[in-house]
């Protein structure tokens, strides 16, 4: 079993690899959280294209059928019950108005459940909680170098490129 860096679990690893090790988890943190967002709000915006549709789909049903639905269900009452032709277009129309407001509820309630969904802010509140962690991580204290000697690593990179 080895670290993410590679190194054996249980060895003693050096601050470069402590912070590269931190470094890419953090990037791995901040992308999951980008790809949670996105997954969310794909949801949501399926729900409000099923709510759009919905009302959409009322409104051209009313909109087209009412003349032909009304003649036919206004004349078929007529020849079933005898009544006057007038009350038979009434209950026509009501016929069609009843049918549109169902698909309008189911409109609504397409449109409450992408209200209610909340993802983006889910995932807002999420990173500004890992933001208020990592701002209250304190450093790890560190020994003061004599000025006269610079660390190893930066003495080869001074010798390497001269």
């Amino acid at each position: 079993m080895s670290a993410p860096d590679g190194s054996p679990v249980g060895a003693e690893r050096s601050i470069g690899q402590l912070f590269a090790s931190a470094t890419t988890e953090l990037s791995a943190l901040v992308h999951d959280e980008i790809a949670l967002a996105k997954a969310q709000l794909k949801q949501d915006v399926r729900r409000g294209a099923v709510s759009g549709g919905a009302f959409t789909a009322a409104l051209v049903l009313l909109v087209f059928s009412l003349p032909m639905l009304n003649f036919a269900l206004a004349y078929g009452i007529r020849t079933w019950s005898g009544w006057n032709l007038a009350i038979c277009f009434v209950l026509s129309f009501a016929a069609n108005v009843i049918l549109a407001g169902l698909l309008a509820l189911i409109g609504l309630v397409f449109a409450k459940k992408a209200k209610k969904a909340q993802g983006p802010q889910k995932v807002a509140a999420s990173m500004k909680e890992t933001a208020g962690v990592l701002q209250n991580a304190k450093p790890h204290p560190r020994a003061e170098l004599p000025e006269d000697r610079a660390p190893a690593a930066i003495e080869t990179v001074a010798r390497s490129s001269s």
